[in-house]
């Protein structure tokens, strides 16, 4: 079985700020980080690999040189490696051009070495929150994909049994290889990095992709390929409308159901 995982390396979110002249995040200086729900989807990747002997797991990102080392921490936990893709012209990506990009990416690896049994993704991006990224690929892919994935395993040589959060619990699923799904934390932490993973990673240089390897359609990379902009980015004002009541609790009780009632919420 060949797994891939798409991993993204975002800045700390306790730390990042905003650039209010481009609306953009600002990540100079900002200590980096493998967005925390990839690291589910790794663990997952993992787990499937460990089920299937034989099964191999390719990471893979986008992003400037330093993200080379997401994919040397998914080396360092269990895969068996990945790739980086790099390039000036990715740069400003929306997550319509990013899906684009990185789809090429897995269909040039598919190429090399033969199709994908499963690609996984994390449900979302901590810096951006949008959660299309997954989707995208697996559109640009033709592959199935089901959301909010927190358990996965081989039913058979053809099919997986996956379990998907909902609002209202969950749903188990049956869908044929080969197929993508977005993983939530629930699927489990990552699990530590032994030595010899660690010592792996250590001299591993993941292989990096630019638009020569690639080849990509030039309108439909980067910013110039995006088409949606950030126009504003702010933090909504805070309303501070709050009055106290005075008495007893029965009468401060009787004056806050009156107040309800008032607005019609009683």
């Amino acid at each position: 079985m060949k797994i891939a995982v798409c991993m993204k390396q975002v800045p700390d979110s306790d730390k990042v700020t905003i650039d209010r002249t481009t609306n953009r995040l600002n990540r100079a200086g900002v200590p980096a980080v493998v967005n925390p729900f990839d690291e589910n989807a790794l663990e997952l990747a993992l787990k499937l690999k460990a089920s299937e002997p034989g099964s191999t797991v390719t990471a893979i990102t986008m992003g400037p040189p330093p993200a080379a080392e997401v994919v040397k921490t998914a080396v360092a936990h269990g895969a068996d490696g990945g790739v980086l893709v790099c390039g000036r012209e990715f740069g400003g990506a929306d997550t319509w051009a990013t899906g684009y990009t990185i789809a090429l990416a897995i269909k040039k690896l598919e190429a090399e070495n033969g199709p994908f049994d499963i690609v996984l993704f994390g449900k979302q991006a901590t810096d951006g929150d949008t959660a299309q990224v997954g989707p995208g690929i697996a559109n640009n892919l033709g592959l199935p994909c089901l959301t909010y994935a927190k358990s996965c395993e081989v039913l058979d040589e053809k099919t997986f049994k996956v379990v998907r959060m909902t609002e209202d619990g969950y749903e188990e699923w049956e869908v044929a290889r080969p197929c993508a799904l977005t993983v939530v934390k629930e699927a489990g932490e990552l699990r530590i990095a032994n030595l010899r993973g660690k010592m792996k990673a250590k001299s591993y240089q993941p292989p990096v992709w630019g638009v020569e390897d690639l080849a990509p359609d030039p309108e439909c990379i980067g910013l110039k390929g995006s088409p949606t902009r950030v126009a504003k980015v702010f933090a909504p004002p805070v309303k501070a409308n709050k009055q106290v009541f005075s008495g007893t609790p029965a009468e401060q009780a009787a004056a806050l159901v009156g107040k309800l009632a008032e607005r019609h919420l009683v």
